[in-house]
């Protein structure tokens, strides 16, 4: 080779520097590591604090709210074959196109992200016909170049996720594109009206003109009919002001203090408002420290599970207990649970945090059922969060833990809801059949909220039924109450199943399940979620006492 083709050689190196420059990163899913990697620019995609690789949990975790559906679809495995091409936008990113192909049996994934103004040179959003999110920063700053008080507004229409699940992308879209060309109408001619995400609208108008999130709304959220179906939008909507000229704020610092707004309007409900204020600013550096703590508390084992007492209402022995998610801040003290499950499940980290409940909770019975073998079969319930039926891995994972932890068949109950079973209850009861043939028991939690298990009960391989805590905190004051409380227990006995009674509050309504034949009660009467310590005191304590003790009535 002559010095003139060694210079042109294609090396790893260039193809890097290629890459950056153009914007662009390749990517490698591995589902069997989990373990995404990137090469290129990762920075401009939004993806550099995940490079140069990092979980899938991550992954998903770092996309904008309302794409990490579509997030979740690149981690799928696939076969062989199959192209991966959509549409993705990262926090802190402008959208990018993903496009990729399922390689080697469906073993992984490969391809290239980029920039979507990379691949098109419109300023139009393609769907609705208004400005881009890149060209409406470019026209908000040469707006803001001219002296005068400008408002700017943004709408997020709200359940576009939901209507994608009932309609389809294509219905979803029809839904979008009318509600681009009301939004084009009603600000015709003062406001650079753009469609800046999947599900949010923008515009920039000079004050003295009216409202114009009243404006926004009205245009937005009139009724329309789409393929047969009657729709009735709803937006949150955040404003802030700007003083144009020389002293006028970045166009993107702008847009990032109303998306602030629009997130504090989201949170009080459907078809919220919020206008910018400096507070907006310590709650959202608020929640980035927390989000940042959350994701350290996996690593430094600051989630723990804490163990509610379940027991035997005929004998009054602790039969069991219900692991539940705790975490010890280091400085915060105890974060309540409200505070932090709704976090983890926007970041993606139910799924860890359910095996990490697994794991503990399976090693936590292992020892007390060693310690006290006159407990007899005692066993610890762990919920499966929202979805985590559907993922991958989770029997294998299921089956390690109830190995590593030498525990007898049916000592570690896993309990699902209704809801995670009806979205595909063919699949979930494969899921399930090889839950229990892996050596778990399994509970249907909350049975009595809905209205479609009846009809596939007695065909799924659950042993044991959750009665909601509503009907039993009521049964002693609301008679339809008391008599859903005795009809699941009695379909329970009939179906050859166990049923617990959550919400076991006092002795009385311990004596009225009892007299309902029903086989367990959990509840504050009896004790809250303890640190596994003070769990193994009640157990050790009920053991020498003969029962667990029980309140006379509420507190």
């Amino acid at each position: 080779m002559n010095t003139r083709s060694r210079s042109l050689a294609w090396d790893p190196t260039t193809a890097i520097e290629a890459l950056a420059a153009a914007d662009a990163a390749l990517w490698f899913w591995t589902p069997s590591d989990d373990l995404m990697r990137f090469t290129g620019a990762t920075r401009a995609l939004g993806l550099g604090p995940l490079a140069p690789e990092c979980s899938g949990a991550a992954f998903t975790a770092m996309a904008i709210p309302q794409d990490r559906a579509l997030a979740e679809r690149i981690l799928k495995p696939q076969e062989e074959g199959t192209e991966i091409a959509l549409r993705l936008r990262m926090r802190d990113s402008e959208t990018c196109i993903w496009r990729g192909v399922w390689l080697e049996d469906g073993l992984r994934a490969a391809g290239v992200a980029a920039l979507e103004t990379k691949f098109t040179a419109s300023h139009r959003d393609h769907l609705t016909g208004l400005l881009d999110r890149r060209t409406f920063l470019s026209r908000t700053a040469e707006t803001l170049t001219q002296p005068g008080e400008y408002e700017l507004v943004v709408a997020d229409v709200d359940r576009v996720r939901r209507l994608n699940e009932a309609l389809g992308h294509e219905r979803t879209d029809l839904v979008l594109s009318a509600l681009g060309s009301r939004l084009n109408a009603a600000f015709v001619h003062e406001a650079s009206a753009a469609r800046i995400g999947e599900d949010e609208f923008a515009v920039i108008v000079p004050r003295g003109t009216g409202s114009a999130a009243e404006r926004l709304r009205e245009a937005l959220e009139q009724p329309m009919r789409i393929a047969g179906f009657d729709i009735y939008p709803t937006v949150s909507i955040g404003a802030v002001q700007a003083t144009g000229g020389p002293e006028a704020p970045d166009a993107a610092e702008l847009l990032r203090r109303v998306e602030l707004a629009v997130e504090q309007a989201k949170s009080a409900g459907r078809g919220g408002v919020a206008a910018y204020g400096r507070a907006l600013e310590s709650d959202s550096l608020s929640r980035l420290a927390l989000e940042a703590d959350l994701r350290n508390a996996f690593v430094r084992g600051e989630i723990e599970p804490f163990f509610q007492p379940i027991v035997n209402l005929n004998t009054g022995a602790v039969a069991g207990f219900e692991a539940l998610a705790r975490w010890r801040h280091p400085k915060r003290g105890l974060v309540p649970p409200d505070e932090f499950l709704g976090l983890a499940d926007e970041m993606g980290l139910m799924n860890d945090l359910g095996l990490l409940m697994m794991r503990q909770s399976a090693r936590q019975l292992s020892e007390w059922l060693g310690r006290y073998p006159a407990a007899g079969k005692l066993f610890c319930s762990v919920n499966l969060s929202v979805g985590e039926i559907e993922r991958p891995n989770l029997v294998e994972d299921v089956t390690r833990i109830i190995a590593e932890a030498d525990l007898p068949r049916g000592a570690l109950k896993l309990e699902v809801t209704e809801g995670d079973i009806m979205r595909d209850t063919a699949r979930a009861a494969d899921t399930l059949k090889a839950l229990r043939n892996a050596g778990a028991s399994l509970a249907l939690d909350d049975f009595g909220t809905g209205f479609s298990s009846l009809s596939y009960l007695a065909r799924l391989p659950f042993d044991t039924l959750k009665i909601d805590r509503y009907f039993v905190l009521t049964m002693d004051k609301d008679e339809g109450s008391a008599k859903i409380v005795k009809s699941v227990v009695n379909l329970g006995r009939d179906l050859s199943l166990e049923v617990v009674a959550e919400g076991v509050e006092n002795a009385g309504l311990a004596r009225l399940l009892l007299d309902a034949q029903c086989h367990y009660g959990q509840g504050f009467g009896y004790a809250p979620a303890l640190p596994a310590q003070d769990a193994e005191v009640y157990l050790n304590e009920s053991l020498a006492d003969g029962s667990a003790p029980i309140k006379a009535r509420s507190a």
